[in-house]
């Protein structure tokens, strides 16, 4: 029941049996962080955790790391770019 009042206003999307293409994206994330990142430390307790993860996201995955889908551009250097094209 609470699940329901937490996505009141959210279009709900739940994957088909043997359809794995709608979580691929977050799957290769979380894929990534463990193997980039996370396997690096002894994780002491949740507020460690989300240090670690804001850490990752923040410092590098977003501002360093090249991403495929962004034209092999950073998603930092990718939306720099495609706002001085607006621009233009």
């Amino acid at each position: 029941m609470d699940w329901c009042k937490a996505c009141e206003g959210f279009e709900r999307s739940y994957s088909k049996k043997h359809y794995p293409w709608d979580n691929a994206c977050i799957e290769s994330f979380h894929s990534l962080i463990k193997r980039e990142w996370l396997n690096r430390f002894i994780i002491r307790n949740m507020d460690h955790a989300r240090r670690l993860i804001f850490e990752y996201i923040d410092t590098f995955y977003n501002t360093t790391r090249i991403h495929s889908a962004c034209d092999y551009f950073s998603p930092e250097e990718f939306e720099r770019s495609y706002a001085q094209r607006r621009v233009s």
